[in-house]
């Protein structure tokens, strides 16, 4: 929880987030991904001063609950001095003990946020799904809390002026805007109209962008022209030398004069890689996610 000290913007963990939304993908399907289509309503986990503390963080957890498809969990929720924004008990179930950071008794906005945060790690821990390290699976939770429609919360909490800043979670601002974006382009749903921070509501825009260009990456048919010149002449350089590496995110495998050239890049919906042959114009299918995509190889 950054409160009051500098909050890091860009896309350090650009990596590590298309990893674990392939892990996501990998698995849940396709199929059991299109379970999380809706994300949670802002009108489920708002939280106003008058209400009661510890029942409404309760009506909170349990939308949360049901929007992350946990079957049989009770949150039961406390609040304390703690370093960070909150923490959770994983065990067997069925209720899990969840603990926020006291300056949420008085920033009630915000438990939505932290709670989604907590009851992903609840969700993680009973599919089995984990990245080895602490950092890389507060990653791993982070982007999937977003990309199963309640991590909207968590960017909706970053808000920073000249004198103050806050943001939840390990994500940049940005790269929470980049994984709802890609929520976004799979499930048609705009999360934009939930933010009440304008600061949320810039950093999506940026990470929406960055998103679109993942689709915009030869051999895809929508690269520019400069990335389709590029292309062209690391195709032609494979071919005399064959193994050679490009640099960028596709890669070619084969060529010389005994061997068909292949050409492999990262899907980009799930990320998993992808490789078929260079022949021109080709529709290739994501065996992950099953996203059609046209191809200029």
């Amino acid at each position: 929880m950054a409160n009051g000290s500098e909050v890091v913007h860009g896309y350090p963990h650009l990596g590590t987030v298309r990893a674990a939304i392939t892990a996501l993908y990998r698995r849940l399907t396709r199929e059991g991904l299109h379970a999380y289509a809706t994300s949670v309503a802002p009108a489920d986990v708002s939280f106003a001063d008058g209400d009661d503390l510890h029942l409404g963080a309760q009506r909170v957890a349990h939308a949360l609950v049901q929007q992350l498809r946990l079957p049989d969990a009770r949150m039961i929720v406390s609040f304390r001095e703690m370093t960070h924004a909150a923490g959770v008990e994983l065990a067997a179930g069925p209720e899990y003990f969840v603990e926020l950071n006291d300056r949420f008794r008085t920033h009630r906005r915000d438990i939505g946020a932290a709670l989604a945060h907590e009851i992903t790690h609840v969700l993680l821990h009973r599919l089995g799904l984990g990245f080895p390290g602490t950092r890389d699976n507060e990653i791993l939770t982070d982007t999937v809390t977003t990309y199963l429609g309640a991590g909207w919360l968590l960017l909706d909490a970053y808000r920073e002026d000249g004198a103050t800043s806050q943001k939840l979670g390990y994500l940049t601002p940005e790269e929470f805007g980049y994984v709802l974006a890609k929520r976004a382009l799979v499930f048609g749903e705009d999360p934009s109209p939930w933010f009440t921070s304008a600061q949320a509501y810039a950093a999506y825009t940026d990470g929406r962008e960055v998103a679109l260009h993942d689709g915009r990456q030869p051999p895809l048919t929508a690269a520019g022209w400069a990335g389709r010149h590029r292309y062209a002449k690391d195709r032609r350089h494979a071919q005399d030398h064959p193994g050679a590496a490009t640099g960028l995110p596709y890669a070619f495998e084969g060529g010389g004069p005994d061997a068909a050239l292949r050409v492999s890049f990262p899907c980009p919906t799930c990320h998993q890689r992808i490789r078929i042959p260079v022949r021109g114009r080709v529709r290739a299918r994501c065996g992950l996610c099953r996203t059609v995509l046209e191809c200029d190889t």
